[in-house]
């Protein structure tokens, strides 16, 4: 299934979207896109739900704004420098375990909601990014049953404000949690829809120019591989989102550094994830 959320934001409605692209509203199961859905067999639910009622869901018309496809999980876990090419641009070493670190949940918008550069920022940069979806609650598990834990994928664009994550005592968070530097979608895309996580190519354009342009192949570190080491320092809980790192390409590694000014445009995407896209404006 691709899982969206769909509406005004703050007041999203749980949705699905189905091959031909048509969109349905689901809220009529009862229960939105959370922790409590991913944790207690809601992807089976509702499927064993639309096979009698499908027909019975109002179609989504194709103005509605989708919200980010999950409510706000607990926590994002991001992974840096987890693509080797990406590591050389940003001048430096291929770390030798992986390097984890937060992006607040108050970043999380809809996948074509504009990105606001925060106030005195002069470095505001991109980063196209595979979001793995827990689905089963992790802790201290195996790399070979770390797969049974995830419950889907989605497109994420790490927005990181370079001079707030590394010249300000090197502290990352306060560079990656900014409002709106987290948009997520357009669709969770259930793990049965993406047949190798390992082999997707994954895309970047500003204002119509291709910047990045990988495939998670070129990970460091693999989804069992960063699932199995995570949950050796925290649980991760269902619904929780782990992003998996970059791909060479962004602002700061160009020679001089690119970064977003207000009006530029971001377009993105990841193969089976879709697209999304957003405006760079400035704080008001």
């Amino acid at each position: 299934m691709k899982l969206i959320r769909f509406g005004n934001a703050g007041s999203e409605k749980p949705g699905i979207q189905l091959e031909n692209g048509t969109r349905l509203d689901v809220s009529g199961f009862g229960q939105d896109y959370n922790e409590d859905f991913f944790g207690g067999d809601g992807l089976d639910r509702l499927k064993n739900w639309l096979s009698s009622n499908s027909e019975n869901c109002p179609e989504i018309g194709e103005e509605v704004r989708l919200g980010a496809p999950l409510c706000r999980p607990s926590k994002i876990v991001c992974i840096g420098l987890n693509y080797a090419k990406h590591a050389q641009e940003a001048g430096m070493k291929i770390p030798g375990e992986p390097v984890l670190f937060f992006k607040a949940t108050s970043a999380i918008v809809g996948p074509n909601d504009d990105v606001v550069i925060p106030k005195g920022s002069e470095k505001t940069d991109w980063e196209v990014e595979l979001g793995v979806v827990i689905g089963k609650k992790a802790s201290y598990v195996s790399e070979s049953e770390a797969m049974n834990h995830v419950a889907g994928y989605v497109l994420h664009n790490d927005y990181s404000e370079r001079a707030f994550q590394i010249e300000r005592e090197g502290q990352w968070v306060k560079g990656k949690s900014c409002d709106t530097f987290a948009p997520l979608g357009p669709f969770i895309a259930t793990k049965d829809e993406i047949s190798d996580p390992h082999n997707l190519n994954l895309w970047l354009n500003v204002n119509g120019e291709q910047l990045q342009n990988s495939n998670t192949s070129d990970f460091v570190f693999d989804i069992p591989t960063s699932i199995s080491y995570i949950s050796q320092f925290m649980t991760l809980l269902p619904g929780d989102v782990i992003s998996t790192g970059t791909p060479f390409g962004v602002g700061l590694g160009f020679d001089p550094p690119r970064y977003l000014k207000p009006g530029d445009v971001v377009e993105l995407g990841i193969d089976g994830l879709g697209t999304s896209s957003q405006v760079a404006r400035a704080h008001k």
